[in-house]
């Protein structure tokens, strides 16, 4: 038996060992993307990592709460990542037999990418299971930047009202970029609202301007398309394997 397994291992194609660390790398290229997207936003600070009580968040400067959680997810997924050129690079240089140059090479290469994905996976759990969401810096960032990003809005509510569209966009277009210097060079409120209500051209009122910034009217189905994605497509895979998981299984509210 032994001798059989020693001839199995010597023979495989070492596109198997290729196969395997890709999907280990798909794997950490997700939650390395998943943990920029925290990074990022705990910048900003609309989300933050789960933060102990007794926690350091840095060594230097004692106010800061770094998201070293995620900046570990990054460091480890990009080794994973690394790794998985390994067996690449073996499958592509076998000669005409396997021979014993990939030996050394895959003992490290396999299971210290499996190792490193644990890792990736515990933290990944850790940090989703206590997600802080700050919900007024959220609306306080989006109100800021809402006149921009509604200006399509506001061009067809005045386009409806007999308005040139050509002429309105280059209107809207001269004003946002007043509007966005302000902000950016002396640090002001965002006035955009402001400047087009004041312009008749528009036919708009700043109350109707302000009516048709409502956010929840410019996001489209992203709300439902988020919760038909989970209850549709997560909640059955982790209801499949939830006694491994150990988790409760429920519906989500966006």
């Amino acid at each position: 038996m032994t001798k059989f397994l020693r001839c199995l291992g010597q023979t495989y194609t070492r596109k198997l060992d290729s196969r395997v660390l890709s999907v280990l790398s798909q794997i950490a290229q997700s939650a390395s993307k998943f943990a920029n997207d925290m990074r990022l936003l705990q910048h900003e600070k609309e989300l933050e990592e789960p933060f102990e009580s007794g926690q350091i968040g840095s060594s230097a400067m004692a106010y800061k709460r770094n998201p070293m959680r995620s900046e570990r997810m990054n460091s480890l997924s990009r080794h994973v990542i690394a790794l998985s050129m390994d067996p690449n690079m073996t499958a592509s240089t076998q000669w005409l037999e396997r021979t014993l140059d990939d030996s050394a090479n895959k003992r490290i290469c396999v299971p210290e990418a499996f190792l490193a994905v644990d890792a990736i996976l515990i933290l990944y759990a850790n940090i989703t299971s206590g997600i802080v969401v700050y919900e007024n810096v959220i609306r306080t960032n989006m109100m800021q930047e809402l006149p921009f990003m509604g200006t399509e809005e506001i061009l067809m509510n005045a386009v409806l009202k007999g308005g040139d569209r050509q002429e309105l966009h280059e209107k809207i277009r001269v004003y946002s970029m007043e509007a966005g210097r302000e902000v950016k060079e002396f640090g002001r409120p965002n006035d955009l609202v402001d400047r087009i209500a004041k312009d008749s051209t528009f036919g708009l009122t700043k109350e109707e301007i302000l009516a048709a910034l409502n956010p929840d009217n410019l996001c489209g189905r992203a709300k439902h398309q988020v919760t038909d994605f989970i209850e549709n497509c997560v909640n059955p895979v982790l209801e499949k394997y939830k006694d491994l998981l150990n988790i409760e299984v429920g519906n989500v509210n966006v």
